[in-house]
């Protein structure tokens, strides 16, 4: 790796049309054409790597233009630079004097930041012929922190007395310090949990069954089609009409009994009180969470709906709209949500992600106490999205190996879509995702599907484009 060089970025704008069938149609999101930016990472060793973000269709070309920009700043750089201090390169790329402004840590340059932190890791992990969550479970916990970015997680209070600034770290963030620690009381248990994970793979949970879109019948059958996969959790899309939302847990609770979990997902369409009402009403379906109740950016809305929501049972999650680490340290901090719902694609990348695994891992202080590790929102990731299940059962399984060591309460989501545009797609057995054995990071695309379904250039909406502007000549 030390003579090698990046010599070249290329960016692609690749889209499906899921929006045909309404598949992963929901309150908000009524018509999505699933598509992610492509980036591919070139190397004058040969070596490539692949990384990508996921949107909905229109829009795509705009984090496109994005990733380009941030190109700028990878090229010509020595991976050893890079990967020797990747925590100093993230904050390079993601703390730029210019494109700063369009963000900062959010939105567009952060989805475009995570497309190319995703392809560095994918490129590192192919250099090393390792999965990316064996490349992470190799790591030593030194070489674990010196990934991860600590700027804004550590909440440090001053104490002047005398005239002398005296420094206090509130460690209900996690720090460098204890990061360290708990990493490395984590290390005796590690190859215990990898042969568990490679015997029995880690537990998903189904998306599949509740798209917006689809009619009760189908409902049903996909209800019937999962169990007998063996699945026993199940989420459905719900917040555009209360009594087709309860037709609609009717006829899933029918399906699935009540002895299978059931979780239901708002998309953000609720306001703080409507979001409570709502789900007051559909409470007797048991659900175990309501997902994105309301505005993603709401801390003080998510922690009143989970407070009023606790009597019946019912939590809150929240991450998959999460602009960055920031965002979840204060979820986590103020109680506001149940379960940590991490994406691949959201934040900026892994070196992102890996720190708020380890701030869902949350310390707390009593005084004269000694320090005691315990979990405060179980990480159950987002997934669904083009190369999302591909992305997040990596990070999910280094968490089980050498951080949580546990899939308690924790499940993966999974949606059956656009897996086989992948070169290593998941692979799902009992109702587990099975360890990925490819180097990488599993998110290289098919050169047929890049062909296929590029923008607007891709042989399928380039025929499309033809008849749309075929039919429009004829109606003139």
């Amino acid at each position: 790796m030390i003579n090698a060089k990046i010599i070249a970025v290329d960016v692609k704008d690749i889209r499906f049309p899921t929006s045909l069938n309404r598949d992963g149609s929901d309150a908000m999101h009524t018509d999505p054409d699933y598509s992610c930016v492509y980036v591919t990472i070139k190397t004058n060793t040969g070596h490539e790597g692949y990384g990508l973000t996921f949107t909905l269709g229109r829009g795509t070309e705009i984090v496109m233009q994005a990733c380009k920009s941030l190109a700028t700043i990878v090229k010509f750089r020595k991976l050893e630079w890079i990967y020797e201090d990747f925590a100093k390169f993230w904050r390079r790329l993601t703390s730029d004097s210019q494109l700063r402004w369009i963000g900062p840590e959010k939105g567009v340059i952060h989805l475009a930041t995570a497309a190319i932190i995703n392809a560095l890791w994918d490129l590192w992990a192919r250099i090393e012929g390792k999965p990316v969550w064996k490349l992470l479970s190799d790591m030593t916990p030194k070489q674990l922190i010196s990934v991860i970015d600590f700027r804004y997680i550590v909440i440090t209070f001053t104490l002047t007395i005398n005239s002398v600034y005296i420094f206090l770290y509130s460690r209900d963030i996690v720090d460098e310090h204890s990061a360290r620690i708990i990493l490395e009381e984590k290390m005796k248990l590690r190859q215990e949990q990898e042969k568990k994970l490679l015997k029995n793979g880690y537990p998903a949970y189904t998306t599949q069954v509740g798209w917006l879109g689809y009619n009760d019948q189908q409902l049903e059958d996909l209800c019937k089609k999962f169990l007998d996969l063996g699945y026993t959790a199940f989420k459905i899309k719900v917040g555009n009409n209360l009594q087709d939302d309860i037709r609609r847990c009717e006829v899933i609770r029918k399906a699935i009994g009540y002895g299978n979990k059931l979780m239901l997902d708002a998309n953000q369409v609720w306001d703080v009180n409507e979001a409570i009402e709502w789900m007051q009403k559909l409470a007797k379906f048991n659900p175990i969470w309501i997902e994105e109740p309301t505005s993603p950016d709401d801390v003080s809305g998510h922690a009143e709906i989970l407070n009023k929501l606790k009597p019946y049972g019912i939590g809150v999650a929240t991450g998959e709209m999460c602009a960055n680490r920031v965002m979840f340290k204060q979820f986590l901090r103020y109680h506001a949500i149940s379960y940590c719902q991490v994406d691949s694609a959201r934040i900026g990348g892994i070196n992102e992600i890996l720190a708020v695994y380890l701030m869902a891992y949350i310390t707390k202080r009593k005084h004269n106490v000694r320090w005691k590790f315990v979990f405060t929102a179980p990480v159950c990731p987002h997934a669904g999205g083009i190369g999302l299940c591909e992305m997040i059962q990596h990070l999910q399984m280094w968490d089980y190996i050498c951080l949580s060591q546990t899939n308690e309460n924790r499940l993966i989501e999974f949606v059956d879509q656009q897996h086989e545009h992948f070169e290593n797609p998941v692979q799902i057995k009992n109702a587990c995702y099975m360890p990925p054995t490819s180097p990488g990071y599993s998110t290289k695309l098919k050169k047929t599907s890049i062909l296929e379904y590029a923008y607007p250039e891709g042989n399928y909406w380039k025929n499309k484009i033809t008849k749309e502007k075929e039919t429009e000549e004829r109606h003139d």
